[in-house]
């Protein structure tokens, strides 16, 4: 059964759907989307996002955004649950760009986190946070950074915790950076990160395809590729982390319209920033996308509903306190022994 959460205004709801948990352990490598932004930078990266554009959705959403946000509020709350499972505390942690903000309400003490370096790429974001730490109160110390997850400007060694929440799927080497985070991480770090997966916004992408076939007799891409389920665990071992952890949420977030979703999307800074877009949007697509989404996905009291599905990864930076699998072959009990101890105690 969903479980309803407070909504940051009263025209709109977000509802939370049950977790479903994995651990994948496989060491083959992360599958990859996207092909060579074509930006004249070359040096084989793969370029799919651009990252100045996105500098400016950041500016652009500073201003934008409320004081709270119901569903980044929700996935950061969520995220930071993880810190609770750990016997450990954690005295200097990073956090990185996206809904960092969220993170810092949601903190509340957890972790045992005394010191906080929150870290954007956006300049404006940076002071709206730190105007935000102003009106707080709590003792923790924070300090605050203009700086890209591409090109982590942290030392080694220096953290004992890295927190990224609903940023990192906009880079552009996603491995990458995550390596960058294990390398700033201490000994026995915690590495925590929340991602949008291929399931977000599953209707805007079918309305907003139909309707380009419609008015315009075929498609461009309008939203980013967004990491699978199947990849996370792979992308934790490609980065080297121990004992690597995946959860999955969905949440449903209603929405008087389709345009009021994607003034919900600017205030979060998650509009497309593929440097393959198209830069223009005609009105007539786009009233035809709003359309099209209210008949096909419009619910009972005239809302629309719109899923995001987050990908929770946990890591570890490797320590010898750490558990290990045996090696193989050093097992002194096979499972034929354990069949028939088992099968001689039930007779």
């Amino acid at each position: 059964m969903a479980t309803g959460l407070a909504a940051a205004t009263a025209r709109r709801h977000l509802l939370h759907l049950p977790r479903h948990r994995w651990a994948y352990l496989s060491s083959s490598a992360a599958t990859t989307e996207g092909l060579d932004g074509g930006d004249g930078s070359g040096g084989g990266r793969v370029k799919i996002f651009d990252r100045d554009l996105k500098r400016r959705h950041r500016d652009r959403a500073a201003w934008a955004m409320g004081e709270t946000d119901a569903l980044a509020d929700a996935v950061a709350d969520n995220l930071l649950d993880r810190l609770e499972d750990c016997r450990k505390a954690f005295p200097s942690a990073l956090c990185l760009g996206g809904s960092a903000g969220a993170v810092r309400r949601s903190l509340r003490g957890r972790g045992g986190i005394e010191k906080l370096i929150m870290m954007d790429m956006s300049a404006d974001m940076v002071r709206k946070w730190q105007e935000m730490e102003n009106a707080t109160d709590d003792g923790l110390e924070t300090h605050f950074v203009v700086g890209d997850e591409e090109y982590l400007p942290m030392k080694e060694s220096s953290q004992d915790t890295i927190i990224s929440c609903l940023g990192l799927h906009w880079t552009n080497d996603l491995p990458g950076a995550m390596i960058q985070c294990r390398l700033a991480l201490k000994p026995d770090g915690l590495f925590l990160a929340a991602i949008l997966g291929g399931e977000t916004l599953k209707e805007l992408r079918i309305a907003c395809t139909i309707a380009q076939m419609e008015r315009e007799g075929g498609i461009s891409p309008r939203m980013s590729p967004l990491a699978q389920v199947r990849d996370a665990g792979n992308l934790l071992t490609r980065a080297g982390f121990t004992l690597p952890g995946v959860d999955v949420d969905r949440y449903t977030v209603k929405y008087n319209s389709a345009l009021e979703l994607v003034e919900h999307l600017r205030a979060m800074g998650e509009t497309n920033a593929l440097f393959q877009r198209n830069p223009i949007l005609k009105k007539d697509t786009a009233l035809a996308t709003a359309a099209i989404y209210q008949s096909m996905f419009g619910l009972e009291d005239g809302t629309v509903p719109a899923t995001f599905q987050v990908i929770y990864m946990t890591g570890w930076k490797e320590h010898p306190s750490q558990q290990k699998a045996k090696r193989r072959g050093s097992a002194t009990l096979s499972f034929s022994d354990l069949q028939k101890q088992f099968g001689s105690n039930q007779n």
